[in-house]
């Protein structure tokens, strides 16, 4: 009787990185944000997608580290929690324009 080796876990289930979102699925996800009002998360989702963090990182940005004394600033360096390397990416304006909006709602001034 002939029998087949049993299903290794890693055989079942790929490991490894995950795909990029597609622009599409990017486009859909900003889009349900904009409609549900949820500032507070769009702004987290277009960070994400600036600068590439883990979740653990974004959770742990302060609105100091993205404003500098009356305007959001255009580069970002913060110290990974994981490596604990510097990393420095470019906040876009897209990602500037929705965080002055929401220091504005929130009554934190810029200046």
């Amino acid at each position: 009787m002939l029998s087949t080796p049993p299903l290794r876990y890693a055989a079942r289930k790929p490991t490894g990185a995950k795909l990029a979102l597609k622009p599409v699925h990017v486009w859909g996800i900003r889009v349900r944000l904009q409609v549900g009002c949820r500032a507070r998360d769009l702004a987290l989702f277009d960070l994400a997608l600036d600068s590439r963090l883990r979740g653990c990182d974004l959770v742990r940005l302060r609105v100091s580290d993205l404003v500098s004394p009356g305007r959001v600033k255009r580069r970002v360096v913060i110290l990974q929690r994981k490596t604990g390397r510097p990393v420095q990416f470019e906040v876009t304006e897209q990602s500037r324009a929705l965080d002055r909006r929401m220091a504005g709602e929130q009554g934190t001034s810029l200046r």
